[in-house]
């Protein structure tokens, strides 16, 4: 079993003692987001689980506890734009902590399990095509030899999207701009010994050097536990995401990084009873268990192939 932790919400920035806490019961609770009533219990044995990987804007509580890990392979996707807050209001400043979050991340677990992600990537009056490459230019320097990779995406418009940012007036980017932006980058990352991929996107940039990627990488996980592993391409996801199978632990709307562009938050009102009932001792993040609800076990298993080895 590979656990996300999460697509749906900042889980390192805001939750960590709750995962923590739900690491050392060795369970936790997870509602089905298309079906509310239905809830699974997940074991957490380091048996089944083969590799945590962790979505962030903000692991810095995380940074003094990643030995409370230490039975569990991991790697974090790290997302650092050159966003201010009138984008992304919740985060602290990006030159004075999170590159330094950044960098301190790397040291202690290696370039190899910190993956920088520079996405979504919009564009308006003050985020032109000019301001990102300048922006993406300045943090790949100061995470050069800090991680190995960058993944970039362009912002998608899902409708709670469009009426979260309606007076951001976000430019909708021909084929040629996404080009024009991609290959910028592709020749900062090169530059400064990054391998970049796209995440989800439908259109080839091959031919500028960007390559197609997965997010949670099956060999990127291979390369961490030492052997191969029997999982599928994620079949819940969109068709152009390479990702493999996992579970994701997360729930909506309890993020509160508050970005504008964020698909995971429907409402701010949504999001403030959400918070609410955020319990650090209940298995179930941001929830509680009704009288009518059910919870049952989610049967899970090691996808690893311990006797072929990759190396």
């Amino acid at each position: 079993m590979i656990l996300s932790v999460s697509r749906r919400t900042d889980i390192p920035a805001f939750y960590a003692e709750w995962f923590f806490q739900r690491i050392r019961e060795g369970f936790l609770y997870v509602r089905n987001p298309m079906n509310p009533r239905q809830v699974s219990r997940i074991g957490l044995s380091p048996e089944v689980v083969d590799c945590i990987i962790f979505w962030s804007k903000n692991p810095a509580p995380m940074l003094e506890r990643l030995d409370e890990l230490r039975e569990y392979p991991f790697y974090f996707q790290f997302t650092l734009t050159g966003y201010g807050r009138d984008i992304e209001p919740g985060l602290p400043d990006k030159r004075k902590e999170v590159i330094g979050t950044f960098q301190k991340l790397s040291e202690k677990v290696g370039k190899e399990r910190v993956v920088w992600r520079y996405d979504p990537i919009l564009v308006n009056g003050r985020y032109t095509i000019e301001y990102h490459l300048k922006a993406f230019e300045e943090i790949a320097g100061c995470l050069k030899g800090y991680t190995e990779k960058v993944v970039i995406s362009f912002v998608d418009f899902y409708a709670k999207t469009l009426r979260n940012t309606k007076d951001l007036y976000i430019k909708s980017l021909s084929r040629e701009e996404m080009r024009e932006i991609a290959e910028g980058m592709a020749q900062i990352a090169k530059s400064c010994g990054l391998v970049i991929e796209t995440c989800a996107e439908q259109i080839n940039l091959q031919d500028v050097g960007i390559r197609h990627g997965s997010c949670i990488d099956k060999k990127r996980i291979e390369k961490i536990v030492g052997c191969s592993l029997s999982v599928e391409k994620d079949k819940n996801q969109r068709e152009a995401c390479g990702c493999c199978e996992s579970i994701d632990v997360g729930a909506y709307n309890t993020c509160r990084n508050g970005c504008r562009y964020c698909y995971a938050n429907y409402h701010e009102e949504q999001v403030r009873k959400c918070i609410a009932c955020y319990d650090v001792d209940s298995p179930l993040l941001c929830g509680r268990i009704e009288p009518e609800e059910r919870v049952t076990d989610r049967k899970v298993r090691s996808f690893r192939n311990p006797q072929l080895s990759i190396f």
